[in-house]
């Protein structure tokens, strides 16, 4: 297990993560970071803690709103999908009418043939 040092609001912690983990839980910690910054540009000193509940707090509505809106695109996706689906049921259908309909003209074409061929003065060589 890898350890690594990382600075939030000033402090340094010492953490440990997975091996190969730790430039994202350096990147992670920069996130917290830059929210702490802007809470406290924002509402200027009002204690450590109290910045680091807002960071967590605004960082928690952050991923509960991608996880929010990753449903709905899951959701919307499930009805293209469907959609896509009957529109391809539709379409083999369409397929199937048009052969039968293309397979009756034949049929109807190869019966007038044969009636003019076997009619008088039709009739081949």
């Amino acid at each position: 297990m890898a350890q690594v040092n990382i600075a939030i609001a000033g402090k340094s912690f010492r953490m440990a993560c997975d091996d190969g983990q730790e430039p994202h839980l350096i990147g992670l910690a920069q996130r917290v970071n830059a929210v702490i910054d802007q809470l406290r540009e924002r509402f200027g000193e009002i204690g450590d803690q109290r910045l680091t509940v807002m960071a967590a707090i605004t960082l928690a509505d952050q991923s509960s709103e991608s996880e929010r809106r990753a449903k709905e695109a899951e959701a919307e996706a499930a009805v293209l999908r469907e959609a896509e689906m009957s529109a391809s049921a539709a379409r083999a259908d369409v397929e199937t009418h048009v052969a039968e309909a293309i397979e009756e003209v034949a049929a109807r074409l190869e019966s007038i043939a044969h009636r003019l061929n076997e009619a008088p003065g039709g009739e081949a060589a």
